[in-house]
């Protein structure tokens, strides 16, 4: 099923920490022309402990409340609805995401933490199963630099070299692609990737784009150049783009890069045409 034109961007709210992302989120919606939800996820088991349940639904009431004049300030004319629902946040984001636009949701921390991350994180959980493109947010603001994306050549590199086309439009920035050739591959080819870009680029000529074709390892040189992006887009996983699986090199740049992180899913379709293939059924890690 196609997401509907007026799918929202949609935003899974934990605590106030995840309040700086909400800023991005609302960029996000205003620059696609799109409403923006934000939604809680309330937890009754927590609230049976505190003193009061009223005590825990205020402060789910009021983290909605910040939300939205955040998202405000970035644009006053944003439509932006509030939503506080009973459930497990991982599983209604995975559920509402099937007819959401985008889905914005916090890395726990998970780039600057140093530690082992668990595929069980929320952030991790989602990037691999939810039914839209995910924007993974970090906590420290971005530069304002290039949009980067990872193409390797296959159908879903594809699909996120469009979505970064997209973004740097409506960003009005450069855009900078990047194909990483494995040293035991030896093939550098740079018309593969220049002829790739070239395609896309027929759609965005107001786009300044640049082309990199760089031998090392995907991971490692991806979240290295993102280190100065203001965004980084990668598909989900490049040779079989199902749900419930991440590649070794979107896992890289989920848990290591420090810029924010949309993971496209092959398949979903691109900004605005309407697209949305149908998909196999889930596959949990």
């Amino acid at each position: 099923m196609g997401a509907a034109t007026d799918a929202a961007v949609l935003v899974g709210l934990g605590t106030e920490r995840n309040l700086p992302m909400v800023r991005l989120a609302a960029q996000e919606a205003a620059a696609h022309g799109r409403p923006l939800c934000l939604l809680h996820a309330f937890n009754w088991a927590a609230a049976l402990k505190a003193p009061s349940i009223a005590g825990p639904r205020a402060d789910a009431e009021e983290l909605i409340s910040r939300a939205t004049e955040i998202a405000h300030e970035v644009e006053p004319a944003l439509p932006v609805g509030g939503e506080i629902v009973e459930g497990a946040l991982v599983a209604t984001l995975v559920r509402r995401s099937e007819q959401a636009f985008l889905l914005a949701v916090g890395d726990g921390g998970m780039a600057t933490s140093g530690e082992c991350v668990s595929v069980d994180a929320p952030a991790v959980q989602l990037a691999a199963r939810a039914g839209c493109p995910v924007l993974v947010a970090r906590r420290e603001p971005p530069p304002q630099g290039p949009v980067l994306v990872g193409v390797d050549g296959s159908d879903s590199s594809r699909d996120a070299l469009e979505w970064a086309f997209e973004c740097a439009a409506r960003r009005e920035a450069r855009l900078l692609a990047v194909r990483v050739v494995e040293s035991e591959e030896g093939g550098e080819d740079p018309e593969l990737l220049a002829g790739l870009v070239a395609r896309s680029a027929r759609r965005f000529p107001s786009v300044a784009a640049e082309c990199h074709t760089i031998r090392g390892d995907p991971g490692t040189v991806l979240v290295e150049q993102s280190r100065s992006a203001q965004v980084a887009l990668v598909a989900a996983r490049g040779d079989e783009p199902w749900r419930g699986m991440l590649g070794a090199v979107s896992q890289a740049l989920l848990y290591h890069s420090p810029a924010p992180l949309i993971v496209v899913r092959g398949l979903t379709g691109i900004p605005g045409d309407g697209r949305n293939a149908q998909r196999p059924q889930d596959q949990r890690p």
